[in-house]
């Protein structure tokens, strides 16, 4: 009996966040007609991200900016950082079409600046548009590779995500990509071992007005305040009763093949305990929207799927902005240093979450302190200056003496003494850091009075610790095809993104995301329509 479809398309693209966009703009290029299903309004993480492209080997922002970079660069740099998450063949494709990615995402409307920043940060002023993103000039890989600035910020005020996707949505709309929002995929449909299409819930049929609050309910869910859970669980009730009021049930054929770019699982608090029951995931803050709740994983999950690094989560504590505290040293509850301070915030956030307790200080002098509070205004945007002077205000504990400070933070007194003294003997004698830390950021602890300022996992709110996941299904690293577990791939099904397994999956960089997004999302694009056409 031949099937009955409500509508119909060469590709569906099952989320329309950054990979889905790019995944949707890839294959209306190759030739196919594509509709892209979104379960809110579309936007997705990369939205509401900093807009930040891991990108190098010589793009021409880095080429305007002055930045000398090479693929063997870029490649010792990042073969370091995220070891052997994807292959060799893998890794060294993505940096050689790094210099391409940049020129197609310009080409496509995404605005880049090469203004170079002059201090480190986790993330820019809106006067630099070009910075070290990640760990590139941290101990540990100066050794590997000459640092470099790779962080490609999408040129715009505040965080520039929408700057991001913004322009990929109307690049795809002018080459008549179709969207529907209000769109829940609940099932892929599958005939003779092939996914032909998917079934879904939609309200795009509904009224205006009802469209227009579910929209506005949509945006809502995904800001910061509303991740309390009480909050978030009221909001989200009110959309799934639209849904429930005004949802049509629909079968929508795809005639080459289905993409799933339905982001990661944060918003999933079942997905996450299962994969990782011993993360301190209630302390942190989810990063995303109430759409990454592992729906695509699971749909795929259901007809064989493989997936991998599921327990790996990414949790950021930036101590920078200000750079001065790059100079401090980290310790846990013992009094002993955590790590090389000048690592990128994911490096000490995993650090921290690994720590006893989950607890963490940043031990800083006066002179520290002083120099730390002239650079909030020079170099924070707003959500980074409130941070700095929560921190500094409500987060520390003062002292005169290492001891005092210590007993008052409730950290060893004589672990924090041992520690202070090692750093400065290190540094008086010209000793290597032996944590790595660069000498350009080491300072000794000077005399006091002293601070510490309270770096754990705590409120979720006041002082967060943003948090997302990074595990997802198996893919074919040359098309981007979903792996079952015999290895074997599922015909007709792809995935890009945060639902799958990616560059940055074991370790995370800012922009290594978004760039996978436009990596991988591409690579989707192209090759379903090709393995459509072979069909």
């Amino acid at each position: 009996m031949a099937r009955t479809w409500d509508s119909s398309a060469d590709v569906v693209v099952v989320g329309y966040g950054g990979a889905g966009v790019v995944a949707a703009l890839a294959a209306r290029e190759s030739g196919a007609e594509v509709l892209a299903l979104d379960r809110y309004v579309g936007g997705g993480a990369t939205a509401l991200s900093g807009g930040i492209i891991y990108a190098g080997a010589g793009t021409w922002v880095q080429r305007a900016a002055g930045v000398e970079d090479d693929v063997e660069n870029m490649l010792a740099y990042l073969r370091a950082e995220i070891g052997d998450t994807v292959s060799e063949a893998t890794l060294r494709r993505f940096c050689e079409e790094s210099p391409a990615m940049i020129d197609w995402l310009t080409r496509h409307g995404v605005p880049f600046q090469a203004s170079l920043c002059p201090f480190k940060t986790s993330y820019p002023t809106d006067d630099y548009y070009l910075y070290y993103s990640g760990s590139e000039n941290s101990g540990g890989f100066r050794s590997a590779a000459i640092p470099r600035q790779r962080g490609h910020r999408a040129h715009g005020r505040g965080v520039s995500g929408k700057k991001v996707f913004a322009p990929l949505a109307d690049a795809a709309a002018a080459r008549g990509v179709r969207v529907r929002t209000g769109t829940r995929v609940t099932r892929l449909i599958t005939e003779d071992g092939r996914v032909t299409g998917v079934e879904a819930t939609t309200i795009s049929g509904a009224p205006l007005a009802v469209r227009r609050r579910f929209a506005a309910l949509a945006k809502l869910s995904a800001k910061p305040g509303v991740y309390h859970p009480g909050l978030r669980k009221a909001v989200q009730a009110l959309l799934d009763r639209i849904e429930r009021r005004y949802g049509v049930a629909q079968r929508i054929q795809a005639r080459s093949g289905v993409i799933l770019t339905t982001g990661g699982f944060i918003a999933n608090g079942e997905m996450v305990r299962r994969y990782a029951p011993d993360y301190p995931w209630a302390e942190g803050l989810p990063l995303g929207t109430a759409a990454d709740d592992g729906s695509g994983i699971i749909m795929a999950q259901a007809l064989g799927a493989a997936t991998s690094g599921m327990e790996e989560m990414s949790t950021w504590r930036f101590i920078a902005p200000s750079s001065a505290f790059y100079g401090a040293i980290a310790v846990n509850v013992d009094g002993q240093r955590l790590i090389d301070e000048s690592r990128y915030g994911a490096a000490l956030g995993q650090t921290i979450a690994a720590a006893p307790g989950h607890r963490a200080w940043l031990l800083v002098d006066d002179s520290l302190l002083a120099e730390a509070r002239r650079q909030i205004g020079e170099q924070s945007v707003w959500f980074q200056r409130m941070q700095a002077e929560w921190l500094l205000r409500f987060e520390r504990v003062r002292g005169h003496s290492v001891g005092e400070v210590a007993a008052r933070a409730g950290v060893d007194p004589a672990g924090l003494r041992a520690t202070v003294d090692a750093h400065n003997d290190a540094i008086e004698n010209n000793v290597p850091d032996p944590l790595g830390k660069p000498d350009a950021f080491r300072r000794p602890v000077g005399s006091g009075p002293y601070t510490l300022l309270d770096i754990s996992f705590k409120s979720r709110l006041s002082y967060p610790m943003p948090m997302l996941t990074l595990g997802g299904l198996r893919v074919d690293e040359d098309t981007g095809a979903v792996r079952t577990e015999s290895g074997t791939t599922i015909p007709g099904l792809y995935a890009a993104g945060r639902a799958a397994v990616g560059l940055c999956t074991s370790s995370y960089v800012s922009g290594l995301s978004l760039a996978d997004c436009v990596y991988s999302g591409r690579r989707a694009g192209a090759q379903v329509v090709q393995g459509g056409a072979t069909h």
